[in-house]
C-alpha cells in the first residue's frame, strides 16, 4: 500500500517537472540582408547557436535551431512575408535585420504577435518598444559620450559630415547642444561622389575638427579624400561615429600625426574576448576565412548578434526555473498573439551578463550598461586612451596622446610684436630668418621649442597689437592670429636687418621661444601679426582681430610676446602656463623738484605744531613770571655787601621771563637762574620740552634737506579718478583697456567712463606713443608692470606711481585644442624651476647696459612733517610740569607764611594779623602786576618786636649821636625791658620820629640789625608814635596803602 502511494507521488512530480521543462527543440529565426550573406554577422549568429548547443551548462536539455532568411535592402514586402513564414514555423524569437526600414516592418509583426524581436542596430528613436530588445547602445547615451570628448578637446567650431538622412537624425542632439552653448557647427551631407568637394569646402572655412558619420563600406573612400586634400596632419582632428575604426586600413595616416578618434564597444585586449574571436574564426567555413573574420578584430554588429543569442538563451534558462514555455502557435493570418511571448520577453529584460561587447544590462528593452573604449591613432597604430561609461562619463587615461604631434620635422609659425626686451630685431644686415629677433621671449621660445620638440618661424603682427575687444564692434585685434608682436623687450626687430627669417628678431620672448623649441623639439618661423594688435573682440560682430584672430583661424601655431591671459581670450584660444606674472600700474613723468621757498625751514614741523610751540612759549613765560614773584625765595638783596640795605629785588620781571624762556628754546641760555624750587621746576620742564622739540626739528630738517622732495600730484589710481586735470589712458587694443572696461570696481568704472568720453582720445595705438605722451607732460599711461619696469629703468624722466591694480600673467597662446599647449607648459615649468626664465629676465631688463642710474630709495622716500600725533606727548609733559611748579610755589608761600607768624600772641597787638588766604590773595595780586617794580621793601613780620625795642630805647635817651643829634625819649623803656611791651608813663603822648635822628645799632646790636630793615620805607617821612601810658605799650601807627599791599 505504501509502496503504491510512493510511486503515485513520484509519477505526479515527474509529470509536473516534465510540464515545466523547456521543449527539447526551440526554434529561432534570423533575417539578414543579401549583403550580410555569409558575412561576419551571420557567422557570429551561427557560432553563438553552436556554442550554446555544445555547452550544456546553459540549456542542458534544449537545443536551439535557427532559420535564416535573406532579403534585399528596402524590400519590406518580402521581408514581411519571410518573417510570417518563420512565425508559422513556430520560432520563439526573431533576430535582425540591421537595415532600419526592414527592421521597423519586422518589429511591427513581432509586436502584434507577442514574439520577442532582438536587434543589434543603431536606433535613433528614444522610445522603448515592448517586444523589442536592442543591444546596441541608445543614441542619446552615445551623444553624451560625443559631447564629453568634444568638451575635453575644447571644440568650439567643428563640422558634421553625414551620409544618410538617418545620420542627421541620430546626431541632432549634438546640433541642439551646440546652439545652446554658442558652438559653431557646420552640417554637410556627402557621399562617395562628393566627399572631396565637401572636404575642400570645409577646409576653405579653416575648420579643422570633424565628426564623421558615413557608411562603414564608404569610410575608406572618405579617408582617401583626406589624403588627396592633405588634411592629414596634426592640425586636423576627426571623430568617427563608427565602433569599427580598428578594422580599417590606416596605413597612410600613421606617420603624419593626424588626430583620429573613435569609440569601440569590444575590448579586444580581454582574454575571454580573444578566445571567443579565435574560436569564431576557426568556426567559419574555409572559403570565407580570409575576408569575414579574424582572430584579432570583429565588427560591432557581429559581436552584438553573438551577445543577443546568449541573452535569449539566458532568458530561457531563467524562465525554465519557474515557468513553462508554451509552444508558439501564432500566425500572421489569425492575428492572435502568442500567450507565452510576454513572459519570455520579461525574463529576457531581466538578464544581466558579460558578453563579447562587455557588461550587458537592460532596462525597458534598451541597453543601459556598457563600456566604450576611447581609441586614438597614436604612434603608428590605434591605441586605447580612455573609456566612457553612462554612470561615470569620460575618463581619459592618456592625455598626452591628444597632444602628441610628433617631435620631428614640424615647423610652427610663431607670430609676434616687436617690444623690447621681449622681442627685438638685430640692426646688422647679416641676420636673416629667426636670427633677426632677440629678447626675453625669444630666449623663452628657444627653450620651449627644444623641450617640446618643434621648429618655428617668427613673423611680426601687422597691427602691432596683442588683442583686445572693441566695445562698439566686438571685434578683436592684435596678436592671436599670428604668433609674435614686436614689443620691447619681448620681441624687437634688429635694425637694418632684412625682413626675412627668424634671425631678424631678438628679445626676451625670442630667447624663451628658442629654449622651448629645443626642449619640446620643433622648428618655428616667426611672422608678425598683420594688424599689429594682440587681439580684442568686436562686441557688435563678435569678431576678433590681431593675434587672437590669427590663432582662431589656425594661421599660426603659437603666439609669443607680452600677451596677457584673460577670460575673453581664454574662451576662444588656449594659453600655456604663465611664464611671467605682472599687473597694471601707472607710468608718469618724474615730477620736477620742489622750488626753494623762503620759509622752507618750517617744513619739518606741521603748522599746528608751530602754533602749539608759540602757545607753550607764552604760557611758560607768564607762568615763570607769576611763580617767581609769588614765591618768597625768589626775592633777594640786590647788594649783598650792604647788609643794611632795606630793599629786596626779584630778577624775573615779565621781559626777563620771556628772555629766559626764549634763550632756553634757542639753546643759548641766559644769566637768569631760578632759585626757588617752583621756578626751577618750571625751568626744568621747559628745558626737557625744548630738548625734545629741538632734537625732533633737527632730525626732520636733515631729512628735508637730504631727500629730494617731489611735487607729485597723484599717488595712486584713486587720485587719478578724483581729478580731471591730468588725463590718462591705455593701449587702444589690449587687456589693460579690457580690464577697465569690464571692471566692476567703482574707481575703475569711473576711470573707464573718463577715458571713454575724453576728447581727444586718451588711448594710444602703441607703447611708444603712450610713452611720448607721458614725456610731454600732464598724461598718465596705464600699462603692464613688467613693460613699465623696463621703460623706467631706461628713462630717468619716467617713474611708476603707486602699486599694482590687478594681478595676471603672460602666456604663450595657441589655437583652441592645440596639441602643443601642454608640452610647452611643461617646458615653461621646467625652465622656471631651473631659474632660466629669471636669468632671461635679468638679461633683458637689468644687464643691457642701458639702464639709467638713479637713487630709487631717494626717489621714493618722502619726509613728512611732524604733527601732534608724533610729538604731542611733550606738550602734555610740559603742562603737567607747569601745574606741578604752581603747586610747589603755593607750598613755599604757605611754609614761609607760617614760619613768619611764629611770634607770640602778645605781639599781635603791635601789628595787625591777616588770614593765610587773604595774605596769599594779596601776594598773588602783587605778583601778577605786570608793571610792578622788580624791588620791594624788605618787610618782615618779626619787625613788631623790634619796633617796641626802638621805642623803649629812645624813651630812655640811649644813643650814640651818630645820626646827628639823637633826641632822648623818656617814654621808651630801657633795653632791659621786656620785648613784648614798652613801659611808658601815662597819659599817652605823641612823639615825632625822624629817620635821621636814629642810630639803631647801639640799641639792639648788630645781630638784630636786619630786624629793622623793614622800617626804612616807613621812616622816610615823619610819623607819630603813640604810647599808651596805661599799658606802657607802643601803639603802631596807621598802615599806609603800600604797607597793606606789601603785607
Amino acid at each position: 500500500m505504501q509502496f503504491g502511494i510512493c510511486w503515485a507521488i513520484f509519477g505526479f512530480a515527474h509529470t509536473i517537472l516534465a510540464a515545466l521543462a523547456l521543449p527539447p527543440i526551440i526554434k529561432i529565426g534570423a533575417i539578414f540582408t543579401e549583403e550580410e550573406r555569409n558575412g561576419s554577422v551571420e557567422i557570429a549568429f551561427k557560432y553563438a547557436v553552436h556554442k550554446i548547443n555544445k555547452d550544456r551548462s546553459l540549456l542542458p536539455k534544449t537545443n536551439l535551431v535557427y532559420d535564416i532568411q535573406y532579403v534585399k535592402k528596402d524590400d519590406s514586402f518580402h521581408a514581411c512575408k519571410k518573417a510570417c513564414s518563420q512565425v508559422r514555423m513556430g520560432v520563439h524569437a526573431v533576430f535582425g535585420p540591421s537595415d532600419p526600414l526592414l527592421a521597423s516592418h519586422i518589429h511591427s509583426i513581432c509586436d502584434a504577435l507577442d514574439i520577442p524581436h532582438l536587434e543589434v542596430r543603431l536606433d535613433p528613436e528614444a522610445d522603448s518598444r515592448e517586444f523589442s530588445i536592442n543591444l546596441y547602445p541608445a543614441q542619446k547615451l552615445l551623444n553624451l559620450a560625443f559631447q564629453d570628448i568634444m568638451s575635453f578637446l575644447n571644440w568650439t567650431r567643428f563640422a558634421i559630415i553625414y551620409e544618410e538622412d538617418f545620420g542627421l537624425i541620430k546626431l541632432r542632439e549634438l546640433v541642439k547642444s551646440s546652439q545652446s552653448s554658442k558652438i559653431e557647427v557646420y552640417l554637410r551631407q556627402a557621399d562617395v561622389t562628393s566627399y572631396r568637394r565637401v572636404l575642400k569646402e570645409i577646409k576653405s572655412k579653416e575648420i579643422n575638427n570633424f565628426i564623421v558619420d558615413t557608411k562603414p563600406e564608404n569610410l575608406q573612400d572618405f579617408l582617401k579624400g583626406i589624403l588627396q586634400l592633405q588634411m592629414n596632419d596634426y592640425k586636423y582632428h576627426y571623430l568617427f561615429t563608427t565602433f569599427d575604426l580598428e578594422t580599417f586600413d590606416l596605413e597612410d595616416f600613421k606617420y603624419n600625426f593626424v588626430n583620429m578618434t573613435a569609440f569601440r564597444i569590444i575590448d579586444t585586449k580581454d582574454l575571454t574576448v580573444q578566445e571567443i574571436l579565435r574560436d569564431m574564426a576557426r568556426f567559419q567555413p574555409h572559403h570565407l576565412r580570409p575576408s569575414s573574420l579574424n582572430s584579432s578584430f570583429v565588427k560591432t554588429e557581429a559581436a552584438l548578434i553573438y551577445d543577443s543569442v546568449f541573452v535569449f538563451a539566458v532568458g530561457l534558462q531563467t524562465l525554465d526555473q519557474s515557468h513553462t514555455l508554451r509552444i508558439q502557435n501564432a500566425s500572421c493570418d489569425r492575428e492572435e498573439p502568442w500567450d507565452g511571448g510576454l513572459s519570455l520577453i520579461n525574463y529576457i529584460n531581466s538578464v544581466e551578463m558579460k558578453g563579447l561587447s562587455g557588461p550587458i544590462e537592460l532596462k525597458e528593452s534598451q541597453r543601459v550598461q556598457f563600456t566604450l573604449d576611447l581609441l586614438k591613432l597614436k604612434h603608428h597604430s590605434v591605441k586605447k586612451v580612455g573609456e566612457w561609461r553612462p554612470s561615470t562619463g569620460l575618463n581619459i587615461t592618456d592625455r598626452a596622446a591628444f597632444f602628441d604631434t610628433g617631435t620631428t620635422n614640424v615647423t610652427l609659425v610663431v607670430t609676434t610684436i616687436l617690444e623690447p626686451p621681449y622681442v627685438m630685431m638685430h640692426h646688422e644686415q647679416n641676420y636673416t630668418g629667426n636670427g633677426r629677433f632677440y629678447g626675453f621671449c625669444m630666449d623663452v621660445l628657444e627653450l620651449v621649442s627644444k623641450e617640446v620638440g618643434f621648429e618655428y618661424l617668427l613673423e611680426l603682427v601687422p597691427d602691432k597689437k596683442y588683442g583686445a575687444q572693441d566695445p562698439e564692434t566686438g571685434n578683436w585685434n592684435g596678436m592671436v592670429a599670428q604668433l609674435i608682436l614686436h614689443e620691447q623687450p619681448y620681441v624687437m626687430l634688429k635694425t637694418n636687418a632684412e625682413k626675412t627669417g627668424n634671425g631678424r628678431y631678438e628679445g626676451f620672448c625670442i630667447d624663451l621661444l628658442a629654449k622651448i623649441a629645443v626642449i619640446v623639439g620643433f622648428d618655428y618661423r616667426i611672422e608678425l601679426v598683420p594688424d599689429g594688435k594682440y587681439g580684442v573682440i568686436d562686441l557688435e560682430t563678435g569678431e576678433w582681430n590681431g593675434i587672437v584672430r590669427q590663432l582662431m583661424e589656425k594661421k599660426a601655431d603659437l603666439a609669443v610676446g607680452s600677451m596677457t591671459i584673460n577670460y575673453a581670450r581664454e574662451s576662444v584660444i588656449d594659453f600655456t602656463k604663465p611664464f611671467m606674472n605682472l599687473g597694471i600700474s601707472i607710468l608718469f613723468k618724474v615730477p620736477s623738484s620742489q622750488q626753494a621757498r623762503l620759509f622752507s625751514f618750517m617744513n619739518p614741523l606741521a603748522m599746528d605744531i608751530w602754533l602749539y610751540v608759540l602757545s607753550a612759549y607764552l604760557l611758560v613765560s607768564v607762568t615763570m613770571f607769576v611763580v617767581a614773584r609769588f614765591s618768597p625765595h625768589e626775592w633777594h638783596n640786590p647788594h649783598p655787601c650792604q647788609t643794611d640795605n632795606d630793599i629786596i629785588e626779584n630778577q624775573f620781571s615779565l621781559p626777563n621771563s620771556f628772555w629766559f624762556t626764549i634763550g632756553t628754546l634757542m639753546q643759548q641760555g641766559s644769566d637768569l637762574n631760578p632759585k626757588a624750587t617752583s621756578t626751577r621746576i618750571v625751568g626744568g620742564i621747559w628745558w626737557f620740552f625744548t630738548l625734545i622739540m629741538i632734537s625732533s626739528y633737527t632730525a626732520n630738517l636733515a631729512a628735508f634737506l637730504t631727500v629730494e622732495r617731489m611735487i607729485t600730484p597723484i599717488e595712486n589710481a584713486e587720485d587719478l579718478a578724483s581729478q580731471t586735470e591730468i588725463t590718462y589712458g591705455t593701449l587702444e587694443s589690449g587687456s589693460t583697456m579690457t580690464f577697465f572696461r569690464d571692471s566692476m570696481i567703482e574707481t575703475y568704472k569711473k576711470m573707464w567712463r573718463f577715458m571713454e568720453n575724453k576728447k581727444p582720445s586718451v588711448f594710444v595705438p602703441t607703447y611708444e606713443e603712450g610713452i611720448k605722451r607721458v614725456l610731454e607732460g600732464n598724461y598718465a599711461f596705464l600699462m603692464e608692470s613688467t613693460m613699465l619696469d623696463y621703460i623706467v629703468q631706461r628713462n630717468c624722466n619716467l617713474t611708476q606711481i603707486g602699486g599694482l591694480l590687478d594681478s595676471k600673467g603672460y602666456g604663450i597662446a595657441t589655437p583652441m585644442g592645440s596639441p602643443w599647449r601642454d608640452k610647452i607648459s611643461l617646458a615653461i615649468l621646467d625652465l622656471q624651476e631651473k631659474g632660466e626664465i629669471q636669468m632671461l629676465y635679468d638679461k633683458w631688463w637689468k644687464n643691457t647696459g642701458e639702464t639709467c642710474s638713479r637713487d630709487d630709495k631717494g626717489k621714493e622716500s618722502k619726509a613728512n612733517s611732524l604733527g601732534v600725533d608724533n610729538i604731542g606727548g611733550v606738550f602734555v609733559v610740559l603742562l603737567c610740569g607747569l601745574a606741578f611748579a604752581v603747586i610747589v610755589a603755593i607750598c613755599e608761600f604757605c611754609y614761609n607764611s607760617r614760619k613768619g607768624n611764629g611770634y607770640s600772641k602778645r605781639n599781635m597787638a603791635l601789628l595787625p594779623q591777616q588770614s593765610l588766604c587773604t595774605e596769599m590773595a594779596s601776594e598773588l595780586c602783587f605778583a601778577m602786576r605786570c608793571r610792578a617794580s622788580r624791588q620791594r621793601p624788605a618787610l618782615r613780620r618779626q619787625c613788631s618786636k623790634c619796633l617796641a625795642k626802638i621805642a623803649n630805647h629812645d624813651a630812655t635817651g640811649v644813643g650814640d649821636g651818630a645820626g646827628g643829634g639823637v633826641a632822648t625819649n623818656p617814654i621808651l623803656p630801657p633795653p632791659s625791658a621786656p620785648r613784648s611791651s614798652a613801659k611808658v608813663p601815662a597819659p599817652a603822648t605823641s612823639l615825632v620820629l625822624l629817620p635821621h635822628q636814629f642810630n639803631f645799632s647801639p640799641i639792639l646790636g648788630n645781630e638784630n640789625r636786619q630786624c629793622f630793615e623793614d622800617l626804612k620805607e616807613r621812616l622816610q617821612k615823619p610819623e607819630t608814635i603813640k604810647v599808651n601810658s596805661s599799658t606802657n605799650t607802643v601803639e603802631p601807627p596807621p598802615k599806609t596803602k603800600r604797607e597793606t599791599l606789601v603785607n
